[in-house]
């Protein structure tokens, strides 16, 4: 396995990447509301990105044919976006979205409320979210990747949810996935030896019933097999000799 460790501009180049990701997630958090179409969130998402000069990491990207992936309700993640898919109050929106600076890419997804939503609903994003910085407590030089994958595992589990299993998070970089592949659930080996310089997209999909998933027709879209809600959480991160940096989250973000 070759993960590639990065260097200070490569790093620099990147935190610029995840910072001007922030700001689509900002923006995007801010404008949502009943009434919207998906397609509304894609067109806004994407001005945003374009506007700093960036690429949208997502569109055309193994054919994915939009920049923002909107997924809705019990859609887990790849939702695409529809102008005849309008958002209502009460549903909880995924969004995941990348962007392109410079040549590096940074990713990170968030899941909101639309509205007044249901205390399931509200407690499954709480613990999506919470999974995640569970997760990064490991994310540290000389710990092992799957400590990470543990962690946010047996916390989600722990709540009664179900973690997805066929879908994970990913290194990034100059690519949008690199090595390693990063499992959200525990593993019966350690994994690769974390160091500095390492560059990780950590994303818990979180199910309110059963892990078990499936692939729409379209080929993209993965909804819960049970149709419960399903939330997303993620952060492009940075392994440090000390505390993990993310990248696409400032300490006044969500």
């Amino acid at each position: 396995m070759s993960i590639t460790i990065k260097s200070e501009r490569e790093i620099e180049l990147m935190t610029e990447a995840g910072r001007i990701l922030e700001i689509v997630h900002d923006t995007l958090r801010e404008a949502l509301k009943p009434g919207m179409t998906t397609l509304d969130i894609d067109r806004l998402g994407e001005e945003v990105i374009r506007s700093y000069g960036c690429e949208p990491s997502f569109l055309n990207y193994n054919g994915y044919p939009a920049s923002i992936c909107v997924s809705v309700n019990e859609e887990v993640v790849h939702g695409i976006p529809s102008g005849k898919r309008i958002v209502k109050e009460g549903d909880i929106v995924s969004l995941d979205a990348g962007v392109i600076y410079k040549g590096y890419h940074s990713d990170a997804a968030r899941t909101y409320g639309v509205g007044q939503i249901s205390r399931e609903a509200q407690e499954l994003i709480q613990i999506t979210r919470e999974s995640f910085f569970e997760g990064i407590k490991f994310a540290k030089e000389g710990n092992y990747l799957f400590e990470i994958s543990e962690a946010i595992g047996k916390y989600a589990m722990a709540k009664g949810y179900g973690v997805v299993r066929e879908l994970c998070g990913h290194g990034i970089g100059t690519h949008l996935h690199e090595e390693p592949e990063i499992p959200n659930f525990p593993m019966n080996r350690r994994g690769p030896k974390l160091k500095a310089g390492m560059t990780l997209a950590i994303e818990p999909m979180i199910n309110a019933g059963t892990e078990k998933v499936k692939w729409l027709s379209d080929d993209w879209t993965v909804v819960t097999k049970d149709g419960a809600l399903s939330a997303h959480y993620e952060n492009t991160v940075l392994i440090t000799k000390g505390e993990p940096k993310l990248l696409t989250l400032s300490d006044q973000g969500v």
